[in-house]
This record gives structure tokens, C-alpha cells and sequence, in this order.
């Protein structure tokens, strides 16, 4: 079957990968991510169902129905920013004698089997099980509701398709229902009724199901068509054709290569769709923290500094450990020519010194709230700029997945988006030891000193900032041709 064998050629091309060796280490590390995600979920799933019955009296079910709605709105949200349809391996074959149908139906499948919708059973599958084992519901009744909601998902996964390059609509989605969600905390409205008596009726109404089933059905023909109309290497997966502006910050360029370099990022950040997504995604990471105030879960001191690492490190995360791979289109040229290695780093690395810093002073609204939630923020923050800031460019030493910035497209250019598990591994490093020592000095010695601390190590590497830079730059030549290679067959 022609499906099979595509299926023989991506495994091909994972085994004869220049780098199989850290590929298969990170894909096994990925299998351990995966593990513990699930388990995640099942804690949530059996979580939900007892503190609903045991701590608030009421129904599993209607507790799940009650705010399904604004989940569904923040997953499609998430699916829009981060989700990617797996073209970048098909579009070689466009120029082969394969029928174009297989390859879009090939496509199709490898959506549906997206770890973005099956993964939802693991959480829905034992929330299910104790509904029909230990509440007593219907077997059929939760099966329908089973399959309903899953449809549901479904749906918003090719409604993300259809909704390519539509910003403006998904963040009005999003907005709209973070105003819903206010309104009913202040109590002027209720939206959670609706969608309680919405998502309730798949249980409760039979046949119910069969609404989202033939919605979800009737958008994934919506998407194939919709993909094979734009399965063309001159149309939907063509390069994007813009009028050429000269943008130029004058006064950075009395800083030579330096400012040369950051002249170029702060473009790339204005006219990137993949450098706009680490933007937003910086502002998200502010409202990070508001984890702090969900349950004791989140009030240990461990905890803490982990919130506060991602409340000013948003931005860094999602930019510094994709260098150079911001680059990778022009990245081969760039290496012949006289480029000052640490300078072109250190442009990098003054963009996310100053975004750190940015998140620091936006942060200080939880002052509002809790100055010590706050001084724990600021502590994390002196780390991410001393410390955090030079990891993150060890990390893109390693990223060796190129970024197709001129894709027309989010999902038909393929690769516009590799921010993946091996971000968030490569994030552990950068975890334990600003957690460890907060913790371990607060406990002896108080929150001043604890932040002090983190301080003192920000401090450390900014004064040695020209000795870690040597070893940067080290790292990166050393790794300068198997980066070249892998930009050339990405």
C-alpha cells in the first residue's frame, strides 16, 4: 500500500538522520514525557470525578460539563499557535508519480492520529470508567457522552485548518471568552449554565451525540478539501511573495556587527509569523503565575520559582533555544562570509536580556496581590537574565530543526513552528537549581535572602559573561557543519 510505504520512508529518513544518535535519545525521553502526561491525566480524570462527589457534593458529570466550553475555546487557541500539519515530509513526493489523493489522505491520517486528539482519552476514558463503575451511570449514555466530546475535539482540530492564517479571528475567540469567563466571576453572567446543559444533553438526550459527530464529520471534509485545493508546491505550499521595506533602527548602528545583529532580530520579530508566536507566547507566560492562586498544589516554595522561571522566561524559552534555527534559510550563505561568531550570539542573547527584563517590570502587577509571590517572581527573573539567558543558547546549539519563515502559511509550509518536548527536556537543567536553592535559603534564612541569592548568581553571570560566551561560541563552531547539513536537508 502506498500508505505503508510512506510510512517506510519517514522511518528512513529518522534512522539515516545525521542526527539519529541525539534524535532517538530525545524521542525516548520524549516516551518518558508522554508517560508521565498520561499519568497527569489520569490523576486529573479520577481527581475530578472524587472531589465532585466527595468535596462539592455535586455531580461529576455536570462539574465537567459546566466549563467544558471554556476549554474548548483555550484548546483551540493553543492548537492555532502550536499545532502544525505534518506536510514538511510529504511535499517531495508532489513531484512523484503518487496520486495526489493518497498524499492528502495520508495527510488526514496523520492528523487524526495527532497526539493533540487521541491524547484526550487518556483523561476521558477513566473519568468514564468511574462514572459507569462508581457512580452508576449508563453504559450507553456514557458512551455516547464519551464519543460526543471527542468529536468535539475533533472538530476544533479541523477547525484550525480552515481557520489558516485567520489571526484576527482566533484571538477574537480567545478574548471573547476570557471576557466571559470575567463577567461570570463578577457574576453578570453565566455562561458555564449553558454550557452545562450543552455538553450534559450527550449524556442525557439520546442521539444527542450524533450533533457534534456529523459537525466534526462535516468539518474534516471542509479541511480535505480545503487541503487538497491547496496541495500545490505554487499555491499552498509555495514560498510567500512580499514587497520588500527597509526597516533600520538608527542608533543601534554606532554598535557595529552588534548592532547590525539586533537591527535584524527585532525585523525578524515584526514580519515572521513563527517569531510573532514566541511574542505572544512571552505574554502569555505572564499570566503564568495566576497557577499560584489555584490551590496549595502551587504555594510551596519549589513550586513558586518554578511559576515565576516561566512568567519572565516566556519569551526566552520560545526564542533562545531556537538559535540558530531562526536563521536556517540564509544560515549556510552566513557562514561565508566574515561573521563574528560571539557578536551574532551576543545580539541574541541582548534580545532576550531585554525581554526578560520587560517581563520583570510587567510581572510587578502581582505586587497587588503578594509581594512574597512577587519577590519570588523577581528572584526567578535575576536568574533567567544571569544564568537562564546563556542556557538557552547552549540549548540552540543543539536545534538543528530548521524554520521555514517565508512558508506561506502555519499549517500547509510545514516547519514554521518547531517548538516540540525536546524544549521543554532541555528546560529541566534550568529548573533544579534556582528551585533548590531558593527553597533550601528561605528555609534558613528567609525570602530576602533567598531572592538575594538568585540574585547573586544572575549577578555572577553577567560578570563572566565574557568568559561563558567563549565557550558558547566553542560550542557552536564545534557544531557548525552538522548544523549546516542538517539546515541544507531540512
Amino acid at each position: 500500500m502506498v500508505y505503508l510505504k510512506l510510512l517506510r520512508l519517514e522511518l528512513k529518513n529518522f534512522l539515516r538522520n545525521p542526527q539519529f544518535g541525539t534524535q532517538l535519545a530525545m524521542r525516548i525521553l520524549m516516551a518518558f514525557s508522554f508517560a508521565s502526561i498520561a499519568m497527569m491525566f489520569l490523576v486529573m480524570a479520577v481527581a475530578l470525578y472524587f472531589i465532585s462527589v466527595e468535596e462539592l457534593n455535586e455531580d461529576p458529570l455536570l462539574i465537567f460539563s459546566r466549563y467544558f466550553l471554556y476549554y474548548a475555546a483555550f484548546d483551540l487557541v493553543v492548537r492555532y499557535l502550536l499545532q502544525q500539519m505534518p506536510t514538511q515530509n510529504i511535499k517531495p513526493f508532489l513531484t512523484q508519480n503518487i496520486a495526489k489523493s493518497k498524499l492528502v489522505n495520508y495527510t488526514i491520517l496523520k492528523i487524526i492520529f495527532n497526539f493533540f486528539n487521541w491524547g484526550y482519552l487518556i483523561f476521558m476514558l477513566p473519568f468514564c470508567i468511574l462514572l459507569i463503575f462508581h457512580g452508576g451511570y449508563s453504559f450507553v449514555g456514557v458512551l455516547m457522552f464519551l464519543i460526543g466530546v471527542i468529536a468535539v475535539f475533533y472538530f476544533i482540530n479541523f477547525l484550525n485548518i480552515i481557520l489558516n492564517k485567520k489571526n484576527a479571528v482566533v484571538w477574537a475567540v480567545g478574548i471573547l471568552m476570557a471576557a466571559f469567563g470575567f463577567l461570570e466571576y463578577a457574576g453578570h453572567l453565566k455562561l458555564s449554565v449553558f454550557s452545562e446543559q450543552i455538553i450534559s444533553a450527550l449524556y442525557h438526550v439520546p442521539g444527542a451525540f450524533l450533533v457534534p459527530l456529523l459537525m466534526a464529520a462535516g468539518m474534516g471534509y471542509w479541511a480535505y478539501r480545503n487541503i487538497r485545493a491547496n496541495f500545490y508546491l505554487d499555491r499552498g505550499l509555495q514560498l510567500e511573495q512580499a514587497v520588500g521595506k527597509t526597516e533600520n533602527i538608527e542608533f543601534l548602528n554606532r554598535f557595529g556587527y552588534l548592532g547590525t545583529f539586533i537591527n535584524n532580530d527585532i525585523r525578524l520579530l515584526k514580519r515572521s509569523k513563527a517569531a510573532k508566536t514566541a511574542v505572544v507566547s512571552g505574554v502569555m507566560f505572564l499570566f503564568y503565575g495566576l497557577l499560584y492562586f489555584a490551590g496549595d498544589a502551587y504555594s510551596t516554595d519549589f513550586m513558586r520559582v518554578f511559576l515565576g522561571i516561566f512568567v519572565t522566561g516566556g519569551f526566552m524559552m520560545m526564542f533562545g533555544q531556537r538559535v540558530p534555527a531562526w536563521d536556517s534559510s540564509y544560515y549556510p550563505l552566513m557562514m561565508t562570509q566574515k561573521v563574528p561568531y560571539k557578536e551574532y550570539l551576543k545580539a541574541k542573547w541582548y534580545v532576550v536580556v531585554l525581554a526578560t527584563g520587560i517581563s520583570i517590570i510587567a510581572a510587578s502587577a502581582y505586587l497587588l496581590i503578594s509581594w512574597e509571590f512577587y519577590l519570588t517572581v523577581l528572584a526567578a527573573g535575576l536568574y533567567n537574565l544571569g544564568v537562564n539567558s546563556y542556557l538557552t543558547l547552549l540549548a540552540g546549539a543543539f536545534n538543528k530543526q530548521p524554520i521555514d519563515l517565508n512558508a506561506t502559511s502555519k499549517s500547509y509550509g510545514g516547519g514554521g513552528n518547531n517548538f516540540n518536548m525536546k524544549v521543554l527536556l532541555m528546560m529541566i537543567p534550568q529548573m533544579v537549581v534556582p528551585m533548590s536553592v531558593f527553597a533550601i535559603v528561605k528555609y534558613f534564612f528567609g525570602i530576602e535572602l533567598a531572592v538575594a541569592s538568585l540574585g547573586i548568581l544572575g549577578l555572577i553571570g553577567f560578570l563572566l559573561r565574557n568568559k561563558i560566551f567563549n565557550h558558547i561560541v566553542k560550542l557552536y563552531k564545534s557544531h557548525k557543519y552538522n548544523t549546516l547539513e542538517a539546515f541544507k536537508k531540512g
